[in-house]
């Protein structure tokens, strides 16, 4: 389980964020990590298809801000994530010195040749 929130854009698609704890044992403490999807359902389908599998969202408490938004909004992959303050958990904007990185760099995965 995790805490997070989705909003709805004007196209009727979703943006969903979610804090994490750090599926990497060394990794960092925890992560916020983006998803843009047709809906929530399907949001959480591309997490828990990555090996995310106990994924669920419940409720709406820490949904995207407007930066994190744009940020997934215009990633290829629709898919990022960065560490969050706090250990995990994202009281109020997250600091803008971090970048957003793709989930293949979280998960271990090699990136696709260029």
């Amino acid at each position: 389980m995790a805490a997070g929130g989705f909003c709805k854009l004007p196209n009727g698609t979703v943006v969903v964020a979610l804090n994490l704890p750090s599926p990497a044992a060394d990794g960092p403490a925890g992560v916020r990590v983006l998803v843009h999807a047709q809906n929530r359902a399907r949001a959480l389908t591309r997490l828990r298809n990555l090996g995310l599998r106990s994924v669920y969202l419940r409720g709406n408490a820490a949904p995207p801000t407007p930066d994190e938004i744009t940020a997934v909004l215009h990633h290829p992959d629709g898919l990022i994530w960065r560490t969050a303050p706090g250990g995990g958990v994202l009281t109020g904007p997250a600091p803008s010195v971090e970048l957003w990185r793709p989930i293949r760099s979280l998960l271990g995965r090699p990136t696709a040749p260029a």
